[in-house]
């Protein structure tokens, strides 16, 4: 497995001083997001970005298009698939192979959703495949949609397009409804991309979304579930996607010079660099 780390992460830094400070800290590989590039958009171009990203160095191994709502039907639907396009031809310009979208909501969900969902998975997914790319689906810890694995993966197992893959969030699988046996479920293979965090020691009802650590300051047992993920073929990028100020609004270099040193160390103890 590899360490990435999520624009998020350095989000006030903007995406130039984020991508730079991170590769001056021996970064490799990144994780892109849609609100970031468009900043940079605003007095560059896309050509800019993606010869900034070459210069440094780094492999974008995947990107963010969030958009509220996206898998399950509703009066926005054609809008947020048209944006959806557009996310997968700028980001696939940079060679990323994968895109994702969280399975975040504005309104209340109905079993009816549940059904319209599968359609709406598939559009996903056959549209990511024009760009030759990748649709995965993120559960969020506090979404009324997708909230777990298990349900991400009923969902995208019977909507059964070959090109939509489930992703795993450490921070929404720990920290949520989600319990380490749900992990036996997936298929040798199946999980396409994760993002990497820790739970703090702390009531579970205090957790929000910002309230995750670098992995190895918390309570989750990362290096069993690194072990886990091997076990069913992954091998692919670990992605750190950090929300607290003190790393949003911190120093790139430094922030990334943490999360290596800490990151790095779950890792080496579960085996899997």
């Amino acid at each position: 497995m590899t360490l990435s780390i999520h624009q998020n992460t350095s989000r006030a830094a903007g995406f130039r001083k984020s991508l730079e400070g991170w590769a001056r800290a021996g970064i490799k590989e990144v994780e892109l997001t849609d609100n970031q590039l468009d900043e940079f958009l605003k007095t560059d171009t896309i050509e800019a970005a993606r010869r900034l990203v070459s210069d440094l160095g780094l492999t974008p191994v995947s990107c963010a298009s969030v958009l509220p709502d996206f898998w399950i039907p509703g009066p926005n639907r054609t809008a947020a698939l048209d944006t959806w396009k557009k996310r997968c031809e700028q980001f696939s310009s940079f060679g990323i192979p994968r895109i994702y979208c969280p399975a975040v909501t504005s309104r209340k969900v109905t079993a009816e959703d549940y059904k319209g969902a599968l359609d709406c998975i598939r559009e996903g997914g056959e549209a990511a495949k024009q760009f030759k790319m990748a649709a995965m689906i993120e559960f969020a810890r506090n979404s009324t949609f997708i909230a777990t694995l298990t349900t991400s993966l009923k969902l995208i197992r019977e909507a059964a397009h070959p090109n939509v893959h489930p992703m795993l969030d450490c921070y929404h699988f720990w920290s949520g409804l989600s319990k380490f046996e749900d992990l036996d479920l997936l298929r040798n293979g199946e999980l396409t991309h994760v993002h990497f965090q820790d739970v703090p020691d702390m009531p579970r009802e205090l957790l929000d979304n910002t309230t995750r650590l670098i992995p190895g300051d918390g309570i989750s047992p990362l290096v069993r579930i690194l072990q886990k993920l091997a076990d069913k073929g992954y091998s692919g990028a670990l992605s750190v996607e950090l929300f607290l100020p003190e790393f949003t609004q911190g120093d790139p270099f430094e922030v990334a010079q943490r999360i290596r040193q800490k990151a790095e160390g779950v890792m080496r103890q579960a085996r899997v660099v």
